[in-house]
């Protein structure tokens, strides 16, 4: 199974970047995962690998508890599924046509999230996925 992260905008403040770096590094321990970030929103869905399911996050999608969002993580790579595009907006969020171009709409929470958090709590929440599947101790 393979991961990417599609995301409006480059990270520029360091402590972003470092943030971002060390989930990452976590996350690929268990998976392959891509970071790609593209100029605008009308590369999102072009620059998400094609053969991946995409999965758009938005405040309106769906919530996941963290176990909710590990069982969904396991049960695409039990039905020997390619994997997950995640792609994130930029300031003005993603408009219907990239809602409509996903499988799935997900919400990180009902509050408005700046997109550098959101990719931060996604990477984040990602890692942590693989830990409940794994049964290792991070989640409490």
């Amino acid at each position: 199974m393979k991961l990417a992260v599609v995301a409006v905008g480059k990270l520029k403040e360091r402590h972003w970047v470092e943030a971002c770096d060390e989930y990452l590094m976590r996350l690929r321990r268990y998976v392959s995962c891509d970071v790609v970030e593209v100029r605008d929103e009308s590369d999102l869905l072009a620059k998400a690998p094609a053969r991946l399911a995409r999965w758009a996050l938005d405040e309106r999608g769906v919530q996941f508890s963290s176990l909710e969002f590990a069982k969904q993580i396991e049960k695409r790579m039990t039905q020997g599924s390619p994997g997950v595009a995640f792609l994130i907006g930029g300031a003005e969020g993603i408009d219907d046509a990239i809602r409509k171009g996903s499988e799935l709409t997900l919400s990180l929470g009902k509050m408005t999230l700046a997109h550098r958090l959101a990719r931060l709590v996604l990477l984040e929440q990602l890692y942590r996925a693989f830990t409940i599947i794994r049964g290792e101790p991070y989640h409490k």
